[in-house]
């Protein structure tokens, strides 16, 4: 048994029905299945989470083309390696042209995806590449505008259930001695604690079997053996990497949406992965960008919730951060103030500014008066309601009106007050 491929390699699926989860892509009539059939297989990136069957599909296109296999991974191939299957393309046995399986391309630097295009623009080279990152922001646009991009997702439980059984029966015709039973129970727990991986998944099936595999004939493999060997559910998380961003944008724009429930979930998701200060930081920005002068008072129960929490730490530090996100999650919204200073952000970007009014200019030096600066200037706390109807703007932008009220409790009252004040001051 020393030396065994990983059950994940010695069960891998050879024909597209074997392949489990990307029905999307794979079932009948869909994209990619059509692709394939149709035998015309273009240049591919595979983008997903590891353990979806990127390499697995790789491997299975490799079977359905004559061209010339070769595999590389990017972490460790170089400009010398492109260069010997460049070298290959006249040779006999290269004479249909080469697929190049090319793993974790996001590792290529922009010189080494580069000595590639020649090649994949003149159809010599096919190139099939997977990543685990996002390829829009990690492959080099050349390369991308060549490539058709397939998103693999995590594969839901009843579909990884179906590899595990599969992978059970492989396991008993290896050793046909043995009496192999996993429980139902067994089954699904290593089903839905491997967050949506196969090969994490065929990995825990496999550990269950060999901590019961003794002298007795029969070796059963229940919940709780299944529980001992996974441990702890297995969870996306990357902190360089696109979950990492994916579970952020959501966590915030379920505070922006209101939804409660939704906002404790992906919370729970960083503070189980230990991102500790992402989920401040998205509180913090939240309050302000999307709650705003709905309710002012947002921004300073969030601060006094984080400084507890950091204060705290994990784990817990959960608790005044949920007492936080479901504040913000519940109170009501307004965008008015981002909306404001973007506005005002994109005017300057655009030269739109103006000399700032000579009677708002410092005044407080010797020869300020000849230049006129500061004089005209009235001084507001000295007039009614402490307002003095006169010009901040520049001329060349004094009529821009850069915040825009929202509609809410709060800014409805600030409205009624200002509109009355300048009638009055009028």
């Amino acid at each position: 048994m020393a030396g065994r491929k990983p059950l994940a390699d010695r069960i891998r699926p050879q024909s597209l029905d074997d392949v489990v989860g990307q029905t999307h892509l794979l079932g009948e009539g869909k994209i990619l299945r059509r692709l394939l059939q149709s035998g015309n297989i273009p240049n591919m990136i595979f983008y997903g989470p590891s353990g979806t069957g990127k390499t697995t599909l790789a491997n299975i296109i490799a079977g359905l083309t004559n061209k010339k296999l070769y595999r590389l991974n990017a972490t460790t191939a170089s400009v010398s390696d492109i260069k010997e299957i460049v070298a290959d393309l006249d040779t006999f046995e290269a004479m249909n042209g080469v697929l190049l399986y090319l793993d974790e391309i996001q590792n290529f630097n922009k010189k080494q995806q580069q000595s590639l295009l020649e090649f994949i623009e003149n159809g010599r080279i096919t190139l099939i590449s997977s990543t685990t990152e996002n390829p829009y922001f990690y492959v080099y646009n050349a390369i991308l505008s060549r490539c058709s991009v397939f998103e693999f997702q995590t594969v839901p439980p009843e579909e990884i259930t179906r590899a595990v059984n599969r992978a059970v029966a492989f396991l008993q015709e290896e050793f046909p001695e043995k009496e192999i039973l996993f429980s139902s129970e067994a089954v699904e727990h290593i089903a839905h604690s491997s967050g949506g991986d196969v090969r994490k998944a065929l990995n825990a099936t496999e550990v269950c079997l060999m901590s019961v595999l003794g002298s007795e004939k029969r070796c059963e493999v229940t919940l709780d053996v299944a529980v001992e060997a996974t441990q702890k559910k297995a969870m996306r998380y990357d902190r360089d990497g696109d979950s990492h961003y994916d579970i952020l944008s959501a966590f915030q724009k379920s505070l922006r949406g209101s939804d409660p429930d939704a906002a404790i979930h992906y919370m729970s998701r960083l503070l189980e992965a230990g991102d500790l200060p992402s989920v401040c930081r998205r509180m913090l920005v939240t309050a302000s960008e999307d709650i705003g002068l709905a309710y002012p008072n947002a921004i300073v129960i969030a601060k006094s919730c984080v400084d507890a929490a950091l204060m705290l730490g994990l784990p817990e530090a959960r608790i005044p951060l949920a007492q936080a996100v479901i504040l913000l999650a519940t109170a009501p919204k307004s965008n008015s103030a981002i909306c404001a200073v973007d506005a005002a952000m994109n005017d300057l970007q655009q030269g739109k500014t103006g000399e700032i009014p000579s009677h708002l200019r410092d005044s407080h030096y010797s020869g300020s008066e000849k230049l006129g600066h500061g004089q005209g200037y009235v001084y507001p706390h000295n007039c009614p309601n402490h307002y003095y109807p006169q010009q901040y703007l520049p001329d060349a932008i004094k009529d821009r009106v850069y915040y825009q009220p929202g509609q809410n409790k709060f800014e409805d009252g600030l409205v009624k007050y200002w509109e009355q004040i300048k009638k009055e001051g009028k």
